[in-house]
């Protein structure tokens, strides 16, 4: 699920981990002979632990991929295009979309063949991006080199590498090549679910299991069972838990079984490809009707009598057969359940996951028996077997459908249908668990409930959390961010409107003064309305007009670190005031492709010889000179003179922090 992707632990760097320049890849580069007149040129990367760079070849409107030119010559001939290994292939929290990406190393592969006898050298260069946990570096652009013998020189032996050398990304001291076409994309590296978050949702998932009339009323008939048929207390106990234990082994076996059959690199297949996120969505519809009572999903019933009469033979197989038994007799309440933990656990792309996600699955489930067992007055503390059971079931059929439309919109992201945009997708949930909130008042009567006479205060408290949850997602139609779900919706920018439904700018709650006059070079930022440039000369100019000083944003228009501080920071009320009244903020976007208007390219000051062509050129070039940083996003405050008010800072998610620094900067310019 995306929003457990989306709590990574924020750090929160000094001032001197955010301005330097990071060069964590270092290249180098290898012919291989394939034959007499065709070589590999290889080029390899270290990547310094935490960072990835991505493929040659990533979706439309993500990150900026891994590319490769090089410089043509009669002496040769390109033979397709570059290859290269297998890497991560994951689901971008933010984008939505399937990526792929290096972590340690990634070698690439040209094919070429020779049209020349003699010795030659090939020069080109590659251009990448590389990203960690917390921010982005431009892409930068190396030059490589390559020798080749030729057929009448003397030759290395077959598929021998030849020619190493390595370079990496030159800082700002040392003045070598560096493309300054600029962008920094996804800032969240994409992240397997961690074991840990895989195993709680599990568990508490074990006991929800428990709660459902296929496994609750198990519990006494079990654990009757076992003190009745032991000759002593003790083995009652001991009988008791091997059964628990017996349970685990068994949903474990499962999820070993799905790990190896998948195996790592198909699981994370099953979390990202588009049809299977359409199966998945199928597939939990299919155990959502169930739960809510249409039908049961069950296995072959002889499957039951087969391991009925196994486990009648006693002792400790007995016993095994007897918790398999438990499992298949109850499959049709688990059943749902255990899928859509496989399902979940896949997602995270991690192979153990799906045996973590049953390890905590059915701890949950094995614990009451071996407590019940080991102290058998506890089970006259317990609730009788009755209608709530089947209420238990029924609400979680209602939470697998609210999230079967989260992989429904998983395909739809992924496809850029905008069939499931935002506002349908949260009209959908508010419908979903608005009908939750009045089956639980009792306004809603389903297969298998038991007429309600009264409701009971639990169900009231769960039926009033249910709707003040719903009536909370009713502004999200309207724009607001929802921050407790904005893991599970698509983004706002994936929406009809970016200022929600019957929302304009003239109607946004924009001051006059901002409708009726915006000054030249600036615009409205959505959804927020803050008066904005794009151009530096111009901000400065207008902020000593007005007598303000003057807030540098170095972002990128694919920068997810960026969207995340003006959605989440930007947006809450007191910084909001700051940036709409005490400073005039400057976007300066790093990705910006738009080629300079005619006349304005400039030399490069990091690359003597070379123009800048870009605008995103432009401002990447003019932050590392002036600031000595490359990553986005950066937060800068100015004076009139150009002067820093205070420290700059990189992300901050801490509302507070960034408040603070805020007026720190305001307070020194006044």
């Amino acid at each position: 699920m995306k929003k457990i992707f989306l709590l990574l632990a924020f750090f929160t760097l000094s001032f001197a981990s955010y301005s330097q320049i990071h060069d964590p890849v270092k290249w180098s580069t290898s012919i291989e002979k394939i034959s007499d007149t065709e070589y590999d040129l290889i080029a390899k990367a270290t990547i310094e632990a935490n960072w990835h760079l991505y493929a040659q070849n990533v979706p439309e409107n993500g990150p900026i991929p891994t590319s490769f030119s090089f410089k043509e010559t009669p002496d040769f001939k390109l033979i397709g295009k570059p290859s290269e290994e297998k890497g991560h292939t994951v689901h971008d929290p933010v984008f939505d979309m399937e990526i792929k990406y290096f972590e340690n190393k990634a070698v690439f592969k040209q094919r070429i063949k020779l049209l020349n006898e003699n010795s030659f050298k090939i020069t080109g260069s590659v251009e990448f991006m590389v990203c960690d946990d917390s921010s982005c570096l431009p892409p930068t652009e190396i030059d490589l080199a390559f020798s080749i013998a030729g057929t009448k020189a003397n030759q290395p032996s077959f598929n021998a590498n030849i020619s190493e050398e390595t370079t990496s990304a030159p800082s700002l001291t040392e003045k070598k090549e560096v493309d300054s076409n600029s962008i920094s994309t996804i800032n969240s590296k994409p992240a397997k679910k961690g074991l840990l978050t895989i195993f709680l949702i599990a568990f508490f998932s074990g006991f929800a299991a428990l709660l459902t009339p296929c496994v609750f009323p198990m519990i006494p008939m079990t654990v009757s069972f076992f003190t009745k048929q032991s000759k002593s207390k003790a083995a009652g106990v001991r009988n008791a838990l091997f059964y628990g234990a017996s349970i685990v082994i068994i949903y474990v076996l499962l999820g070993l079984l799905v790990s190896a059959v998948f195996g790592a690199d198909a699981l994370n297949a099953l979390s990202t490809n588009v049809w299977f996120n359409v199966i998945f969505f199928l597939l939990l519809v299919v155990f959502a009707v169930s739960f809510l009572g249409a039908f049961e999903i069950v296995l072959p019933s002889s499957w039951g009598t087969k391991v009925d009469a196994q486990a009648d033979r006693g002792g400790i197989i007995g016993i095994f057969f007897m918790a398999l038994a438990l499992a298949i007799v109850s499959f049709s309440c688990t059943g749902p359940i255990v899928g859509t933990l496989l399902v979940e656990a896949a997602a995270g792309g991690n192979q153990i996951g799906p045996i973590v996600g049953m390890l905590g699955f059915s701890l949950a489930l094995a614990i009451p028996f071996a407590l019940f067992a080991a102290f058998p007055g506890w089970l006259n503390s317990l609730p009788k077997s009755g209608g709530w059971l089947n209420t238990v079931k029924v609400v979680l059929g209602f939470l697998e459908l609210a999230l079967a439309f989260k992989f429904l919109s998983n395909a739809d992201l992924v496809l850029q249908l905008h069939w499931l945009e935002r506002e349908v997708f949260l009209s959908i949930w508010i419908a979903i668990f608005g009908a939750l909130a009045f089956y639980l008042f009792g306004k809603i009567q389903l297969p298998h409930d038991s007429p309600l006479t009264h409701i009971s205060v639990g169900r009231l408290s769960l039926g009033l959390i249910t709707l003040s949850f719903t009536i909370y997602m009713i502004p999200g139609l309207w724009g607001a961010p929802l921050n407790l779900i904005s893991a599970f919706p698509p983004a706002q920018y994936y929406s009809e409107s970016p200022y929600g439904v019957g929302f304009s700018k003239m109607n946004s709650g924009v001051s006059s003064a901002e409708n009726s006059e915006i000054p030249d070079g600036a615009h409205l930022m959505a959804p927020h309305n803050i008066l904005a440039f794009n151009d530096y000369d111009k901000g400065l100019a207008y902020a000593k007009k007005v007598n303000k000083p003057v807030m540098l944003d170095f972002t990128g228009y694919a920068c997810v670190n960026c969207r995340k501080m003006e959605q989440q920071v930007w947006a809450q009320e007191k910084v909001l005031q700051v940036l709409k009244n005490e400073v005039v903020l400057i976007s300066l976007y790093v990705d910006d492709k738009r080629p300079l208007p005619n006349g304005e390219e400039i030399d490069s000051k990091l690359r003597p010889g070379k123009k800048l062509k870009y605008i995103g050129q432009k401002w990447s070039e003019f932050e590392i000179i002036k600031f000595g940083a490359n990553a986005q996003p950066f937060y800068v405050l100015l004076n009139h003179n150009e002067e820093n008010l205070s420290a700059p800072i990189a992300y901050t998610p801490d509302v507070d922090e960034y408040y603070n620094w805020l007026k720190k900067g305001i307070a020194n310019f006044k």
